[in-house]
């Protein structure tokens, strides 16, 4: 079955805990703090494979978790960082963040990966905090959590020529008679629901990729006809065939199924009514079309090809042109965002406050992560917490808020009773 969108869950690995330990070996008085860090998570990472070619495997699975870190250990023992999680994607996925539609990045090419998200870092063991007033700190933090998000997975077939036409206008019997590609053919109207790819091999051995978008219709830049899912896959292509139905057999007349189609596409990207075209006037083989054609000649002269997918008659001579013309133009430099789209923390407030209910609701990600990785069990780390809010500015915050002793302060999970 061909997917080509899909919207999964990633969660990254959180990191491993740093622990407090202290040198307890004999003939070592006073050995000191000897608590190691956490390991850090690991990542959830995209690669593109070529061996793939839909994203079918997403409709049975739409989570994906990474592996936590391992926890620090005495003797200055680190914990090992947890394994990355890799996500197989055909070429052409574009994946976006979900929440915010950012494209996170356009994976073109095989081998391509990109981290979508980050795991947790591993929390701080207890002789990383010894200082020469505080020698023995019973000190340690908890793990970063891992980053966690819903993405959105896009395919779109990267093919050298797309072929784009009405529905029942013989793009899948063009396909199946110039490639080895076999799509469904039949006598009705959106006869094929999915792109089909074929590889064109000419007589000289110059070959290129071939796409038989399925048929659009009026409206298609609207979604009508499950336009939109149809038009994307034709982004790629550098060089397009309009395939007409030049015998009118659906009492449309052929000129005007080529002006609606130019505009369906102009209106869904300008870019794709501007891409390099020829016509193919096809069923040349039924009496009727002779007269149908000539229109379709003045307008469109040596870019207008006569065919008979059918039959045969034609097809070699508009591959053989088709390729021409993808020679003739540069190759598409396709511009991949292969980093992470990240804020970085300068570019967000430490914190926001919100009154909900008399509560006071303090979110952001870095007092967030502040609360997530502090040991509230711990004397030290409590007071290495309300230290380090007070340099972030949240008391002052809470005050010209008009928060009161007793009032209820949240941060995430987190809540407790303000007091001056």
């Amino acid at each position: 079955m061909f997917v080509d969108y899909a919207k999964i869950n990633v969660k990254a690995g959180d990191g491993g805990n740093g622990v407090v330990a202290f040198r307890r070996e004999k003939y070592v008085p006073m050995g000191g703090p000897s608590g190691g860090d956490g390991g850090r998570g690991g990542s959830i990472v995209i690669k593109a494979d070529e061996g793939l070619s839909t994203l079918m495997d997403f409709k049975y699975r739409r989570h994906f978790k990474g592996e936590r870190g391992q926890h620090g250990q005495g003797k200055n023992m680190h914990g090992a960082g947890g394994e990355d999680t890799i996500i197989r994607v055909p070429p052409g996925t574009v994946i976006k963040d979900d929440e915010s539609e950012e494209v996170i990045a356009d994976l073109t090419r095989p081998g391509q990966e990109v981290i979508v998200a980050k795991g947790g870092r591993g929390g701080k063991g207890n002789a990383r905090f010894a200082t020469a007033i505080n020698k023995a700190p019973s000190l340690a933090e908890r793990g970063e959590p891992g980053e966690e998000k819903w993405i959105r997975l896009e395919l779109k077939l990267l093919a050298d020529v797309g072929l784009v036409g009405y529905p029942n206008a013989g793009k899948s019997t063009l396909i199946s008679q110039v490639s080895a590609a076999k799509p469904k053919i039949a006598d009705y109207p959106f006869t094929t629901l999915v792109p089909n790819l074929g590889v064109v091999r000419l007589k000289g051995g110059e070959s290129f990729v071939l796409a038989d978008i399925p048929g659009l219709i009026e409206g298609a830049n609207e979604g009508a006809g499950l336009g939109h899912r149809f038009l994307r896959h034709i982004e790629r292509t550098r060089v397009l065939i309009y395939v007409l139905d030049a015998a009118q057999t659906e009492d449309r007349n052929v000129l005007e199924d080529y002006n609606t189609l130019g505009t369906e596409l102009e209106k869904f990207h300008p870019d794709l009514a501007r891409k390099p075209f020829l016509i193919a006037a096809n069923k040349m083989d039924i009496p009727e079309a002779e007269q149908n054609i000539v229109g379709l000649q003045e307008k469109f002269g040596d870019k207008l090809m006569l065919i008979s997918a059918a039959t045969g008659q034609g097809t070699a001579e508009l591959m053989a042109r088709a390729y021409e013309l993808l020679t003739s133009i540069p190759a598409a430099e396709t511009v991949t965002g292969d980093e992470v789209v990240q804020r970085r923390f300068n570019e967000e407030p430490a914190f926001v406050i919100e009154i909900v209910d008399g509560v006071f609701e303090v979110s952001g990600k870095r007092i967030e992560k502040l609360a997530a990785m502090t040991n509230f069990d711990s004397e030290e780390g409590l007071q290495r917490f309300q230290r380090t809010i007070n340099r972030m500015g949240l008391e002052d915050a809470l005050r010209e808020q008009g928060i009161q002793a007793g009032q209820t302060v949240r941060i995430k999970d987190l809540e407790f009773d303000y007091s001056e």
